[in-house]
């Protein structure tokens, strides 16, 4: 097959719609197909991967979101028509839809190429988050449902997510989760002399990686800071992080880290936690698991998928710090506890490898291909 993927964000870039794209494309390569990226152009001076990727990468002008100014949005124009039609594709992939993958779906539909849509961002959320108000969600959630439904399937990546969609009249919705990369994040790479250097009076390491953002709700993570005989590190960089450093004072910033680095971090860590109730999944729960450590995440959305309450880790309540704070302190004092929750995830982990499902994103776009993804008529109504 010829995939022309349509991503809202890709490397240099670091969120999970960004490594998602990296790991479908090198998936499809492995499986002999042909995959061509269409992504945004990134920041001025950022390093980009594109040539030392065995597949075509295509970038399209992009802007600065003025309340997100790490975040690119790619601009619609002919280069995205021409790379499609140059690309000779099957099927269009349009990752987590909203700008770009709007004009992909329209590019689609215009040159009679089935496309599926696969939901990664809770954009109604985001606008509450950033104080749109209700009109803000009403416009995000009517974009979104225009751009679903005009494509043969939409696949979203945990059971909330899709009960969400179809609560806001998006049809034809699968669920198609993520993997994660189980010989890279491996409890084999904690490292002594890292946890010295974290806690050096011998603290237990509670840790969260992630992008430092407003929606992350990192304030919460407050008492787990307070916490005696506790060392709270926090990996990753954003909009939020002064904020952040304000919010958490004891804790230990390390910035971002990235490939061996960034798993040799999760495996010295001693405890997960994750406060954010916004993650239509969360792929640094699965990294985390995988590197053999219990979580603590809330209950909503793609942790409720994620987290096996009592067995790998424990969901808290949304929004409620104090709870977060409680089963972390649970968890600092009870060594065999936190090794059992940890050999759970790990195990857990090991059935959700990107090759596996790296395979069910490709059956999916069989289906759509074979006709049974429920094909909209072309002449259906199109997102603006």
């Amino acid at each position: 097959m010829r995939i022309a993927y349509v991503t809202e964000s890709f490397p240099p870039d670091i969120n999970g719609v960004a490594q998602t794209a990296l790991r479908v494309a090198e998936h499809l390569i492995n499986r002999g197909h042909a995959p061509l990226i269409i992504a945004p152009e990134p920041a001025e001076g950022l390093a980009r991967p594109d040539r030392l990727l065995g597949y075509p990468v295509v970038r399209v002008p992009s802007c600065a979101i003025p309340v997100y100014r790490d975040l690119r949005v790619g601009l619609p124009g002919p280069r995205l028509r021409a790379a499609v039609e140059e690309h000779r594709a099957d099927l269009v992939h349009l990752a987590g839809p909203f700008v770009l993958g709007a004009a992909g779906c329209t590019v689609a539909r215009c040159l009679r190429v089935p496309a599926v849509a696969v939901y990664a961002t809770d954009m109604a959320a985001y606008a509450r988050t950033y104080h749109t108000g209700r009109p803000g969600q009403a416009i995000a959630w009517h974009r979104l449902r225009r751009i679903h439904n005009a494509v043969a399937r939409t696949l979203a990546p945990s059971s909330a997510a899709a009960e969400d969609l179809r609560a806001h009249g998006v049809e034809r919705v699968r669920i198609w989760g993520r993997g994660v990369d189980t010989t890279r994040f491996d409890p084999a790479k904690r490292s002594a002399e890292l946890r010295a250097r974290l806690a050096p009076s011998g603290e237990v390491v509670a840790g969260y990686v992630g992008r430092l953002a407003v929606e992350k709700r990192l304030n919460l993570l407050a008492p787990v800071a307070a916490l005696p005989g506790v060392k709270l590190v926090i990996v990753g960089s954003g909009p939020a992080e002064a904020a952040a450093r304000r919010a958490l004072p004891g804790a230990l910033f390390l910035g971002p880290r990235h490939g061996e680095q960034l798993a040799m971090v999760y495996a010295s860590l001693d405890v997960f936690v994750h406060a954010g109730p916004h993650e239509t999944f969360c792929n640094t729960l699965q990294e985390a698991a995988a590197s053999g450590l219990p979580v603590v995440a809330p209950a909503a959305g793609g942790p409720l998928d994620l987290v096996q309450d009592g067995v790998t880790g424990f969901l808290v309540p949304p929004g409620d710090a104090d709870a977060i704070a409680s089963v972390t302190a649970g968890l600092a004092s009870d060594p065999a506890l936190r090794a059992e929750h940890g050999r759970a995830g790990r195990r857990l982990m090991l059935g959700r490898t990107w090759p596996a499902l790296g395979d069910e994103l490709i059956d999916h776009y069989h289906e759509v291909l074979e006709g049974t993804g429920a094909r909209v008529p072309v002449t259906a109504g199109a997102p603006a």
